[in-house]
Order: structure tokens, then sequence, then C-alpha cells
């Protein structure tokens, strides 16, 4: 089981209900990650800075919208994290999570059931669906910077916001990506990992 500190507690800075949601959560990926892997053994152990502050920062980059989709989503991270964020604080954001992955999206619906978060689970390769038009369109540990701007291409609205967490290559990856496309970028510097980023991209073009 996962100890969670006070600091820990005080960053995540969220009200009681939302806490509960999310220790459901907890709760309910310790259960189903021996079966199918959804975090390494490492990382659940330390799984309230990795993965729930981690993807609580993704989420308090954005402005309220109306469409949030989270490509790649594997255990719920940033998008089921954001998606039970948002039942208190963005309630008219509606939250698709694509996750190819059949087992992996069964997880995902149990537990958007078990933590009372309403959203859509598509069980499909992101690059055989129809553009979904988001708002806000986030994506943690799915593929490199270039790639995720032809994911970006594709599915983000003309004004949307591509959500991007990146690793301490990330000036790299960025350096790569403009010589295929065209964006503006904002790097936020990352709570948990002083030399990682989260990547806040708009205005998606083919160079």
């Amino acid at each position: 089981m996962n100890s969670l500190n006070a600091a820990t507690t005080e960053a995540l800075d969220v009200s009681r209900e939302t806490f509960e949601r999310l220790s459901r959560y907890v709760s309910l990926l310790e259960r189903w990650n021996p079966k199918i892997n959804l975090v390494s053994r490492n990382s659940i152990k330390d799984i309230w800075v990795r993965h729930i502050l981690d993807s609580i920062q993704v989420f308090r980059c954005a402005e309220p919208v109306g469409h949030w989709v989270d490509l790649g989503s594997g255990g719920g991270f940033p998008g089921m994290v954001c998606a039970i964020l948002a039942v208190e604080s963005a309630p008219d954001t509606h939250f698709t999570l694509i996750e190819s992955d059949q087992r992996k999206s069964a997880f995902l619906r149990n537990v958007a059931r078990e933590c009372g978060v309403t959203c859509t689970v598509m069980s499909k390769r992101i690059e055989m669906l129809d553009s979904l038009g988001a708002d806000v369109l986030s994506a943690r540990a799915l593929a490199d910077l270039t790639t995720l701007m032809s994911f970006c291409d594709r599915h983000l609205s003309k004004n949307g916001t591509a959500l991007l967490p990146k690793g301490a290559s990330w000036e790299k990856e960025l350096a790569s990506a403009r010589k295929e496309w065209n964006f503006e970028v904002e790097p936020i510097t990352s709570l948990t990992e002083p030399q990682s980023v989260i990547l806040k991209i708009k205005g998606v073009t083919r160079g």
C-alpha cells in the first residue's frame, strides 16, 4: 500500500470529496496492476507523486473547456485524474479517453463507474479515429513530440491547446518537431521533476 505524507497531501490541494475519489482510484489501480501492468512496480510505490500529482499539475495548466481528449490513456494518467478533478471544478467538461488495449480500457471504465466520473473510453487506435475536435488534448509517455504533433493536427480544434508532459530531453524533441511543424509553445516546469516540463502548445500547422 502507498503511504501519503503531509507534504504530498498539501501539494495535492484538493477537496475531501475529490481526495476520496482519487484514493478509490489508487486502490483500484493497486488491485488491477499485477494483472495488466498499468504502471511499473517501482512507480506504484510512489504513485501519489509520480502519477497522481504529476497528472493534477496538467489539469491546472488548462482553462475550462468543453471537450478534453486524452490519448493513450493507459492506466489513466493524466486523463482519468483530470476527469476526477473536473467532477467538482469543471463539471461541464466532457472527457474522452483513447486506449487501444481492451484490458486497460476495461480498467478505465471500471474506475469511472466506481469513482462517479462521466467520461467516454474509446478502445481504438488514435490514427484510425476521425477528428475529435478537442479543446484540450493531453498525452503522457505516449510518443515523441513530432509524432504527437501529427495527432494534434488531426484531433485538436482550431483554437485548442495541447498539454504534453515531457522529460529531461524535451528541448531536443522540441527542436526536432519544429523541423516539420509550426506551433506556439510555453514550457511549464514540472512540480514533480525539475528537469521535466509540460509543453502547452497551440496553433499546430504543418511546416
